[in-house]
């Protein structure tokens, strides 16, 4: 199973105060996408990219990347570049 990796990282928030993750693949994105409260557009749209490339499917990573900082931004769990 491929992995996905992209680059540069998404700066998200976490459940942690002042704790951060710097996403840089598909299942990190993924993980990171059931964690948060809200689940707007945008976040089905990265939740589906990320199920494809975990489920096998051929997805580029930098549509995952580019859909995960969207759903991020959404959410209000996107933080400044690193």
């Amino acid at each position: 199973m491929a992995t996905y990796w992209f680059s540069p990282p998404v700066f998200v928030k976490t459940e942690l105060v002042g704790v951060s993750y710097a996403c840089n693949n598909a299942r990190g994105a993924a993980e990171q996408l059931l964690k948060w409260p809200k689940k707007g557009p945008k976040w089905h749209q990265a939740s589906a990219l990320c199920l494809q490339a975990l489920g096998g499917e051929e997805v580029d990573p930098k549509e995952i990347r580019k859909a995960f900082e969207a759903a991020a931004k959404e959410a209000k769990m996107l933080l400044p570049h690193g």
